[in-house]
């Protein structure tokens, strides 16, 4: 009975954090507005992504989710690593891609 209860409870942890509508990554190594578009071509292409956001000053990538889907950190850490960054903290928000673009552009 304990492990049903505990796996449900994993389980719904997993689904809310799977659910998250922005995942916003600190990435390094990012040095130009062609990085920049780099990773932002490399995510777009994603089935999953809605769109996109690169802020150079701020070491941020924030990627949103179509509703629904979810790309997994795994892949999105394999695919800023293959490009040659370095992904320091992947972080999943209800925070929208407008509202971080808002955030970005008061400092």
């Amino acid at each position: 009975m304990k492990k049903a209860v505990f796996a449900a409870a994993l389980f719904a942890l997993t689904a809310v954090g799977a659910n998250a509508a922005t995942i916003e990554m600190k990435v390094y190594g990012l040095v130009c507005g062609f990085c920049a578009q780099g990773i932002e071509k490399t995510l777009r292409k994603h089935p999953a992504t809605a769109d996109v956001v690169v802020s150079l000053e701020n070491k941020l990538v924030a990627v949103s989710t179509k509703e629904g889907a979810d790309i997994p950190d795994a892949e999105l850490t394999k695919a800023l690593t293959d490009a040659g960054y370095d992904v320091k903290d992947i972080t999943r928000t209800e925070r929208s891609i407008a509202e971080i673009r808002d955030s970005l552009k008061a400092k």
